[in-house]
């Protein structure tokens, strides 16, 4: 049995999560323990310089390099969390996965960028660090996410029962699991990025707490439907998405189809 420490942030760019598991050295289906979470949440100047990096702007080689040395010291601010609520020593934990910040995503053009500095994070925290999950996936002409998927199937794949886990952050993925060991996953489109872009425009706020904003209202069929036409839901999977496609700019595109949808502004 061996200590990882797992690190994520994710397309929603509120902040920091971090895990401490313990996992068997030869998994075959035992059980992973989850020891401890932490999060650290993102200032307003770094969540903005991450944003930024999302668009071409100026200066983006230096804007990200340095945006990166940033998000590793919140990444370390993590772990050393971490260490401390459990009372372990960092000599204790056999690696850190961090695969950074996604600021790109275009697999259709060959590319995937996370920003990070995984050899910044192993010299503050002193640990082995495990980074760039995504290119080799994109060189071999997938979507870049290849580990999700072979992960829900380690832990909850059956021989008698096909399954799907879905999860939904800032952008929403399933992933299919058969009995026959066979396993698929794709993006599904926006999880809860773009409600949190409409707060943020409506509200000045990062995102609806509790969803109390977003009960507030009644579904619109019309305009469900017309959100439904965006070319991404027809495609077959696998397939994966970001804010590349999904941001304020693709939903003003849709409200501009139709006058009607002038009343559903708040």
């Amino acid at each position: 049995m061996s200590l990882y420490i797992g690190l994520m942030s994710g397309t929603s760019l509120d902040g920091v999560d971090g895990v401490l598991s313990s996992i068997p050295d030869e998994y075959d289906g035992g059980e992973i323990g989850i020891l401890e979470t932490a999060h650290v949440p993102f200032d307003g100047p770094l969540r903005q310089q991450l944003m930024s990096l999302q668009l071409p702007g100026h200066n983006e080689i230096e804007k990200e390099a340095l945006a990166a040395n940033r998000l590793s010291v919140l990444y370390a601010e993590c772990v050393y969390t971490l260490l401390q609520k459990k009372s372990i020593s960092a000599e204790n934990v056999r690696a850190i996965g961090a695969h950074g910040q996604t600021i790109r995503h275009r697999p259709e053009l060959g590319f995937t960028r996370q920003t990070n500095n995984p050899a910044l994070l192993a010299e503050l925290t002193q640990i082995n660090v495990i980074g760039d999950f995504r290119s080799r996936d994109i060189a071999a002409n997938g979507q870049g996410a290849p580990l999700v998927p072979a992960f829900h199937y380690a832990v909850f794949g059956s021989q008698h029962a096909s399954r799907a886990v879905i999860n939904i952050g800032g952008i929403a993925n399933i992933s299919i699991l058969n009995p026959d060991g066979s396993v698929s996953g794709f993006d599904t489109g926006p999880g809860n990025m773009l409600m949190d872009a409409w707060v943020g425009k409506h509200l000045k706020k990062n995102y609806d707490e509790d969803g109390k904003w977003g009960k507030s209202g009644v579904c619109s069929p019309e305009l469900l439907m017309a959100l439904l036409k965006e070319p991404f839901f027809g495609q077959v999977p696998p397939k994966s998405t970001g804010r590349d496609l999904f941001n304020l700019n693709w939903l003003d595109s849709v409200f501009s189809t139709s006058d009607s949808f002038e009343r559903l502004e708040p």
